[in-house]
C-alpha cells in the first residue's frame, strides 16, 4: 500500500488526527472521497487484526479478549490507560453496524479519560461482526435474539466489575442500538452504576420501575422516531424517583455522535455530549 496512505492512517490511528480530519487527508492522498471510502474497509479491517499487540496507541493498552457470556465466549476490544493500576469501568456498545473500527476508536477515546472501556461485539454467538460488509451485519443484528443478548452485555458489566483492572464501579453507554441496549442493561442489572444511552430506544415504562442506575440521555432534536418515546420515558422516570438528566440537541439528528458519518455528525452535539458524559461517569464511578 501506498506509504502516504500508510502513514495518514498511522497519524489516525495513534491520537493525532480526528476521525474527520483523518478522511479529509485520506481523501485528498487517494485522489477522491470515492477512492477514500474504498480504501477506509481494508485499512480498518487491517487495524482490527492488528489491534491485540495492546501497545499500537501511545499512551493506551488495547487489545481483544473473550468474556463468559450467556451464549458462550464474547469476543470483546479492551483499552485502557498504560500507567495505573485500577480504573472506574465504561461498558461501549455497539450501533446496528457492529463492532467497528468507529466504535474501537469511541472505546479509545474512554481510555484516554482514564477509563477501562470495553466494547462487547453483540455478533459473537454468529462468529463475530463480518468486516467489509455492512450490510450483511445489520442483517445478522436484526436477527439477534434479544433477550440473549441483553444476558451477554449484563454478564459484561459483571466481568467489568470482577476485573483485577477495575476499581469495581462501572458505567454503560451506546449509540442507536446501543443506547437502547445501554437502557436495557440499565433495567436488567441492579449493579450498574451509571447509564448514558446516546439517542436509543427507551424501555417500557413499566420496566423502568427496575432501573438503578442514575440516568444521562443524549437526543437528536430532529431524530423523530426515537424522540417519539421521550415523554412517556421521562414520565416513568419522574413516577418512580429515578435520578435522570435528558438532554435534546438542537439541529441534530439521529446518530450525531458518528465522526465516520458526514451526513449524521453534528459537531458541536457530539462534543457537547462527550464532554457531560465524562463529567457524568466520572462523577458516578468515583
Amino acid at each position: 500500500m501506498d506509504k502516504k496512505i500508510t502513514s495518514v492512517y498511522e497519524d489516525y490511528k495513534n491520537g493525532h488526527l480526528s476521525r474527520r480530519d483523518f478522511i479529509s487527508k485520506l481523501s485528498m492522498v487517494a485522489g477522491s472521497t470515492a477512492a477514500a471510502m474504498a480504501l477506509l474497509p481494508v485499512l480498518e479491517d487491517n487495524s482490527l487484526k492488528a489491534a491485540p499487540s495492546g501497545q499500537d496507541y501511545p499512551g493506551l493498552k488495547t487489545e481483544f479478549i473473550q468474556y463468559p457470556g450467556a451464549t458462550g465466549q464474547i469476543k470483546a476490544y479492551l483499552a485502557y490507560p498504560a500507567e495505573g493500576k485500577k480504573f472506574p469501568a465504561v461498558l461501549v456498545i455497539h450501533e446496528i453496524f457492529g463492532l467497528n473500527e468507529h466504535i474501537l476508536d469511541v472505546t479509545r477515546r474512554f481510555a484516554r479519560e482514564g477509563f477501562l472501556a470495553m466494547a462487547p461485539d453483540a455478533l459473537s454467538p454468529d462468529g463475530g461482526t463480518p468486516q467489509n460488509d455492512p450490510e450483511k451485519a445489520v442483517s445478522m443484528m436484526r436477527g439477534l435474539d434479544q433477550e440473549k443478548t441483553i444476558k451477554n452485555f449484563v454478564a459484561a458489566v459483571e466481568f467489568l466489575k470482577t476485573n483485577p483492572l477495575s476499581t469495581g464501579k462501572v458505567g454503560c453507554t451506546g449509540f442507536c442500538w446501543g443506547g437502547g441496549m445501554t437502557n436495557q442493561v440499565a433495567v436488567n442489572c441492579p449493579d450498574l452504576d451509571a447509564a448514558v444511552p446516546y439517542y436509543g430506544m427507551q424501555p417500557s415504562a413499566e420496566d423502568v420501575e427496575k432501573i438503578k442506575a442514575p440516568i444521562m440521555a443524549h437526543y437528536g432534536a430532529t431524530d423523530s422516531r426515537i424522540d417519539a418515546g421521550i415523554p412517556a420515558f421521562e414520565a416513568a422516570l419522574k413516577k418512580y424517583h429515578k435520578e435522570y438528566k435528558i438532554y435534546i440537541y438542537e439541529g441534530a439528528g439521529h446518530a450525531f455522535n458518528n465522526d465516520t458519518n458526514k451526513d449524521r455528525y453534528n459537531e458541536k452535539a457530539a462534543k457537547l455530549a462527550w464532554k457531560r458524559t465524562i463529567d457524568f461517569f466520572k462523577e458516578k464511578l468515583e
